[in-house]
């Protein structure tokens, strides 16, 4: 298992690894824009090069973009989607040019409509973005449950992975905090085998790329997003240690 953190672009690239490596990290996530903005953040040519020759045979083994929050493949909305596509398709490119294992997407939301055509948007537009990059994987991200986003199931997730065609580069980025908040129990490490057992039969072993380890502030099934730092939040340390001891994490 790699471990790492999110860090600040900021300066550049280059200075977005110096900040990992500082921290001992063998893995970094960050963003490729502002995660508020709708603009779009073009890192130069010689920034990517530099940062790519640091990556090779480096301390830093590993980097993931994360999509901006704005993205939300499941809007009807036309300007938002296609400001989402767009916004989608960047990121994948940018993750061609770095070399990153991955961008993590969270899936999106809807409001007053049935959740399977919302599905479905989100499925069209997976596909499509994927289409526009080259080999840049997406990682779907599972949600807390909080109103009404999508992906806040394995059942759902896999759902999206079909209707995205079913494309290899699809995985997923499992966050510790969004699973307990969304009601799976894994406080303990046998609560968590199952819940992994679940999740790697009806989403398949070859998807689970990613981890976002955090605890978390609400309760079990809260439908809340509240992150915590390790240990002190309804996880608990025990918690924390048994997810990042799951032995199926390792590869």
């Amino acid at each position: 298992m790699l471990i790492g953190a999110h860090v600040s672009t900021a300066g550049g690239l280059v200075n977005a690894h110096a900040r990992g490596a500082e921290i001992g990290a063998d893995a970094i996530q960050v963003f490729n824009q502002s995660p508020r903005m709708w603009r779009p953040t073009r890192w130069k040519n010689d920034d990517i090069a530099a940062f790519r020759e640091l990556m090779d045979g480096g301390p830093i083994r590993s980097i993931v973009i994360h999509a901006v929050y704005l993205v939300n493949c499941a809007s009807k909305d036309p300007e938002i989607r296609e400001k989402s596509l767009a916004s989608l398709v960047h990121s994948l490119r940018m993750g061609d040019a770095i070399g990153a294992a991955g961008v993590v997407l969270h899936p999106g939301s809807t409001v007053g409509e049935p959740q399977d055509e919302a599905l479905a948007r989100v499925g069209d537009a997976l596909r499509f973005a994927l289409e526009e990059s080259e080999s840049c994987p997406l990682l779907l991200e599972d949600t807390a449950g909080a109103g009404n986003t999508l992906g806040r199931s394995f059942e759902e997730l896999a759902e999206l992975v079909e209707l995205a065609g079913g494309d290899q580069r699809l995985g997923l980025c499992l966050d510790s905090c969004h699973l307990l908040a969304s009601g799976f129990d894994l406080r303990t490490a046998d609560g968590l085998a199952q819940v992994i057992d679940s999740c790697l039969s009806l989403v398949g072993e070859d998807r689970l790329r990613c981890l976002h380890v955090n605890d978390s502030q609400t309760p079990l099934g809260s439908g809340r997003d509240r992150h915590a730092p390790l240990g002190d939040g309804e996880l608990g340390a025990r918690g924390c240690a048994a997810f990042l001891s799951e032995p199926r994490f390792e590869g």
